[in-house]
C-alpha cells in the first residue's frame, strides 16, 4: 500500500525579490547582480522541484528582456508531492511573483510565454528517460 508525501516546497527569488534571510544561499545567476536566493532542503524531491522553478524564474528575466518589460524582482514557489510506494510524482505545481513597473497586461505576457517555452516543466510534462552509464566521457 502507497502512501502520498505531500509538501516538497522550494523558493527561488532574484532582484527586490529575493530572500531578505542572510542564511538563505544565494548563487549566482546571469540575469540579476546579487544572484538567486534558494531555499530548499537537499532532498531529490526538493531538487526536482527547484529544477522547475529555478527554469521559471530564468525563463522569467529572459522572455522579459525579449519582449522589451522590465523586471526588477523575481520570485518562484514549487511544491509537490510524491507517491512512497513507487517515489513517482503527484505532480509540481509553481506559483509566479514578478515585481515590474510594467502593465499587469505586459507581466501576464511575459508568464504566458514562459508557461510556454521553460524547458525543464516542459520536460517533466512529458516525461523523459533516466538512465545509468558507466561514464559520461
Amino acid at each position: 500500500m502507497s502512501d502520498v508525501a505531500e509538501g516538497f516546497e522550494v523558493t527561488v527569488g532574484a532582484g527586490t525579490l529575493r530572500s531578505p534571510s542572510p542564511s538563505v544561499p544565494t548563487l549566482p545567476h546571469r540575469w540579476t547582480r546579487a544572484g538567486v536566493t534558494v531555499e530548499a532542503a537537499f532532498t531529490g524531491a526538493h531538487l526536482l522541484h527547484l529544477a522547475v522553478a529555478g527554469c521559471v524564474l530564468n525563463d522569467v528575466y529572459r522572455e522579459a528582456e525579449a519582449l522589451g518589460v522590465v523586471v526588477d524582482g523575481a520570485r518562484v514557489h514549487a511544491r509537490g508531492g510524491y507517491d512512497t510506494g513507487t517515489w513517482s510524482s503527484t505532480g509540481i505545481e509553481y506559483a509566479v511573483e514578478v515585481d515590474s513597473p510594467a502593465s499587469p497586461d505586459d507581466v501576464a505576457r511575459v508568464l504566458d510565454e514562459v508557461e510556454r517555452v521553460a524547458e525543464i516543466p516542459r520536460a517533466v510534462r512529458t516525461g523523459t528517460r533516466v538512465r545509468r552509464v558507466a561514464s559520461l566521457s
